[in-house]
């Protein structure tokens, strides 16, 4: 399905992001493991996509860093020769009321997740006209779209990815370049798992399904989007969440 495709993946070493990367590499692409601290984890990431025969290299970058995500992109373009999907996964989290959220916890979740989503977008911009085809799906947030009490950072982050998404898809879809967006709901990742088991119920209780997604649901959404099989799909915010935005 992606077979001679290249794919970055952005905050890939571990979670949503590293399912991401390896599923990508089950359907044929190869991959670009982008971290920020996890290097460790990011090079597991690459030995097991090296594993299927594909191609993998762990590229570290803060993609908050505008001229650092330039260079990355340069960088894999050269070694690779193209990127045909790229997948703004990478955020962070720094919760709190309002009333106790510091102007820096503010800005930096603002910036990895909302600005570092525009980073690796504008870098990539030229290149996907030129190729005159790429894929793009950005990772939002079922928070993005309700908002959640103490995450106004993190949803204001994430409903902005979702504006960003919109305006993109418009501006390249002329150019048959695709632009989505994926709003996971209340996955099992390390995250969730730190939270206690009364926060747990209390969102359970808010899911349809009644079950905790898994990263794979969320990979295989991806997949699906970086296909040739959703070449008309374009603008769109898919929630992967159980029915908790319905």
């Amino acid at each position: 399905m992606l077979t001679g495709k290249v794919a970055l993946v952005t905050g890939a070493g571990r979670g949503i992001g590293r399912q991401i990367a390896l599923t990508l590499a089950e359907y044929g692409a190869d991959v670009i493991v982008n971290y920020n601290g996890s290097k460790e984890k990011a090079e597991e990431v690459v030995a097991k996509i090296e594993e299927m025969g594909r191609k993998a290299v762990a590229v570290q970058c803060s993609v908050a860093d505008y001229e650092a995500c330039g260079k990355m992109i340069t960088d894999m373009l050269t070694e690779f020769g193209h990127i045909d999907i790229l997948v703004n996964n990478a955020g962070i989290t720094k919760d709190n009321l309002v009333i106790k959220m510091t102007e820096e916890d503010f800005d930096a979740v603002i910036d990895t997740n909302l600005k570092g989503t525009f980073n690796t977008m504008k870098h990539m911009y030229r290149p996907f006209i030129k190729q005159k085809v790429g894929r793009i799906i950005n990772l939002s947030s079922v928070t993005g779209v309700l908002g959640n009490a103490g995450q106004a950072n993190y949803a204001a982050s994430k409903a902005g990815v979702i504006g960003l998404t919109k305006s993109m898809a418009r501006e390249l879809a002329s150019r048959n370049i695709t632009v989505n967006a994926v709003a996971p709901g209340f996955i099992d990742t390390d995250m969730t798992q730190a939270m206690t088991d009364s926060a747990k119920e209390a969102t359970l209780a808010q899911i349809p399904l009644k079950r905790v997604g898994t990263p794979e649901d969320i990979a295989e959404t991806v997949a699906f989007l970086a296909s040739d099989k959703a070449s008309y799909i374009t603008g769109q915010v898919i929630s992967v969440d159980g029915g908790m935005a319905m």
